[in-house]
């Protein structure tokens, strides 16, 4: 549970899980997300999720893919995802002008 709800405490890892949500299994490689973040960054992010069991991944050729979880991980918390994927991304910051 642990691993679990610290993997989804992260705003980047919580864009990773709603852009998966959307995509057919194995569509998605790791270099499509627009994450605003490092490659480093990014393979730490996509690590964090691997290890909590909410992802799936695969190489095929030069590409790796991902797939959500999803069956096995509501199983095990159910509603959990449901809350993240129903979570609105927060907004930017309010600027004056």
């Amino acid at each position: 549970m642990q691993d679990a709800l610290g993997a989804l405490g992260d705003p980047v890892r919580r864009a990773i899980i709603r852009e998966l949500a959307d995509c057919p299994d194995w569509s998605r490689a790791c270099g499509t997300f627009d994450l605003g973040v490092s490659k480093a960054t990014r393979s730490h992010h996509f690590a964090v999720l691997r290890h909590a069991g909410l992802l799936e991944q695969r190489d095929e050729g030069a590409r790796r893919l991902n797939r959500l979880r999803r069956e096995e991980f509501d199983a095990a918390f159910p509603g959990l995802l449901d809350l993240v994927l129903t979570e609105r991304p927060p907004a930017p910051p309010y600027r004056c002008t």
